[in-house]
């Protein structure tokens, strides 16, 4: 499934924009609540302003409320890249440190969000365990496991490591545009014949092809909005 899913979506990466590990660790901590799309509006404006975690440390509150308004929760948004920025100074003399251990003591920053950074700033393997992986992982039938922990550790047993942070991304690519929460396009799905849950969206190949929420590459006219 993971091997046709990856040529569905052979172009699949982190949606968050970044330049550093800094900015993609905050870009993260950002997207809770809201879209990458989101996030990546306000991140320019944020970083030409505060581009060191001493600058975000330092930043004046109000200030950064307002460019982070937009997210939603923006105040505690800009409480929480404020004490990030002044932990990663104290700690780590203001860079990203690169280990799942260090980054996930930071405040703000779970697993999920360690594995972003690890994944694809630093070039570490790791699966991000989402909204997104956790439904697909158990409507295919890789695990029954709610937790995301369990989640991470039952499905990184079944995928080679070195592949865990293109899995996260092609779930991740998937959920969001074929196998939606509420109406998953099955009859426009590319593992639909081995997947326990076909049949709980729309099986029709016509009225599923309508719900798609994709291009099937890059440059191409996206379907169904």
């Amino acid at each position: 499934m993971y091997r046709t899913l990856h040529e569905r979506y052979p172009y699949a990466h982190c949606e968050l924009d970044f330049a550093n590990p800094l900015q993609l660790l905050v870009a993260t901590v950002l997207s809770a609540q809201t879209t990458d799309v989101t996030v990546n509006r306000v991140t320019p404006a944020l970083f030409s302003r505060w581009p060191t975690a001493a600058d975000l440390a330092s930043a004046d509150r109000t200030e950064m409320e307002e460019v982070l308004r937009p997210t939603g929760f923006y105040r505690a948004k800009t409480n929480s890249v404020i004490t990030l920025g002044a932990a990663l100074v104290e700690r780590y003399d203001g860079q990203v440190p690169p280990r799942l251990a260090d980054l996930v003591t930071l405040p703000g920053v779970g697993r999920k969000t360690a594995n972003v950074v690890l994944g694809n700033a630093f070039g570490v393997p790791g699966i991000t365990v989402d909204t997104h992986f956790g439904r697909l992982s158990r409507r295919m039938g890789w695990t029954d496991e709610e937790d995301p922990v369990k989640v991470e550790q039952a499905v990184g047993r079944l995928i080679p490591r070195k592949e865990w942070t293109m899995l996260s991304h092609v779930v991740i690519f998937h959920g969001r545009r074929t196998c939606h929460a509420r109406r998953p396009a099955c009859g426009a799905c590319p593992v639909a014949r081995w997947c326990p849950s076909y049949g709980v969206g729309e099986t029709d190949p016509v009225a599923a092809a309508k719900l798609l929420k994709f291009e099937l590459a890059p440059g191409t006219e996206a379907k169904g909005g």
